[in-house]
């Protein structure tokens, strides 16, 4: 019993369960969705690039949670996202038509992008700045394993059962709302080690952080939007095939994320980041050349190796960062990352009807864009030496840079 109340008064344990329900829910709208437009809705890339900006507005007006928070606490925001994420999953295989799919793409966005920014602000404020970079890897572990049950299950679903798209909507929101209410009852309220600023907060000495979470915006859009879409509109990919790309991509994160946040606490944010990006470039210029099925599936798979690196971002900020803007810049830079969201996909859907390859060197741009940025982390980040230009610190008397 002892025991029991002992894991219900740790607020890893909360963090965990909210890392094991998002992706039962997100992850699954994500791995049918690029079949079941095509399949059952006919989206072309000008539909599916619209559908994608849609589903970025939330992120960009995820400033607003700062507001909400003056109403309820941070944790109860957290779990109310979830079981509203979960209600857009489980509604979505109830409305194949162009509109409905826009309605319940953006109520299940709404419930994403708070949980993600709200889930981002208590995790800096509930870790240390030494436990940090291991403990967010061992999330995204978590997430990663989850994740390999819900495809393993998805694609039994899919194969053995052939059940219909909108009973697995169905089963994966429901299973994220039902699991929004266990957190809901089961866990206490836990207090902010730090009283949080809740106003909007925009401070010129976080220019470098809201720049490299502009440009990763921009970026990962190209992959999620696009990269998929090509796998089903060009080398036609069935959903159970897709499926089996994503198991493969969460099979590395569960062995390697928590390796890879270690390393970021050992080597620094600017060498993390640098190697992500170098390695993006590649990835993208491949995409925008391949012409091979197996190759693309290859391809899909290395790009989303590099997704554990970009916590890089995050452990930066909470180096530089005051404790007490946590939850308002939580919000802003959920905003800053989805400016070009918003964008991004519906303009690049357009290029895409013309030149899919252009679409990818698009995405090679944005990461290179992300290399020179990177190169100005400070070696050792914290509060008054956010930013290192190199030639300060090639001459720099302690080669701190």
């Amino acid at each position: 019993m002892d025991d029991v109340i002992s894991w219900r008064q740790k607020p890893i344990m909360l963090l965990t369960l909210m890392t094991i329900a998002m992706p039962v829910a997100f992850h699954i709208w994500s791995a049918l969705l690029n079949n079941f437009v095509v399949e059952q809705v006919a989206f072309t890339g000008i539909e599916i690039g619209i559908l994608q900006s849609l589903r970025e507005v939330p992120g960009f007006l995820a400033f607003t949670a700062v507001f909400v928070l003056l109403i309820v606490k941070e944790q109860t925001l957290a779990v109310l996202s979830l079981a509203l994420l979960g209600l857009g999953v489980a509604l979505t295989g109830f409305f194949p038509t162009e509109y409905g799919l826009y309605f319940t793409t953006v109520l299940m966005s709404i419930g994403f992008h708070y949980f993600e920014a709200v889930k981002q602000s208590l995790s800096l404020q509930w870790l240390s700045k030494a436990e940090a970079p291991q403990v967010l890897g061992r999330l995204i572990a978590v997430g990663s394993i989850t994740s390999l049950v819900v495809y393993g299950v998805l694609w039994i679903c899919l194969e053995w059962f052939t059940l219909s798209y909108q009973t697995n909507f169905a089963l994966a929101g429901g299973v994220c709302m039902v699991l929004s209410v266990v957190m809901w009852l089961a866990f206490p309220h836990f207090p902010s080690k730090t009283v949080q600023h809740k106003t909007l907060i925009l401070r010129q000495r976080y220019w470098l952080y809201y720049l490299l979470t502009f440009l990763s915006g921009a970026r990962r859009q190209i992959f999620v939007v696009f990269a998929a879409f090509l796998m089903v509109e060009r080398f036609g990919y069935s959903a159970s095939e897709i499926t089996v790309l994503f198991l493969i991509n969460y099979v590395f994160n569960w062995l390697f994320a928590e390796r890879i946040g270690a390393m970021i606490a050992r080597w620094g944010e600017r060498w993390a980041l640098s190697f992500e990006y170098v390695g993006l470039i590649i990835v993208f210029v491949a995409y925008a050349l391949v012409d091979h099925a197996l190759l693309a599936a290859s391809l899909y798979v290395i790009d989303h190796m590099f997704f554990a690196l970009a916590i890089a971002i995050s452990t930066y900020f909470q180096k530089i960062a005051d404790p007490k803007d946590m939850a308002s810049s939580a919000g802003v830079s959920f905003t800053i990352n989805h400016i070009a969201a918003v964008v991004v996909p519906a303009a690049l859907g357009l290029v895409w009807m013309f030149s899919p390859s252009m679409v990818f060197f698009f995405g090679a741009g944005f990461a290179l864009l992300s290399l020179i940025a990177a190169q100005l982390i400070p070696r050792h980040p914290v509060q008054g030496h956010e930013v290192s230009f190199p030639m300060s610190g090639w001459l720099s008397s302690e080669g701190r840079v």
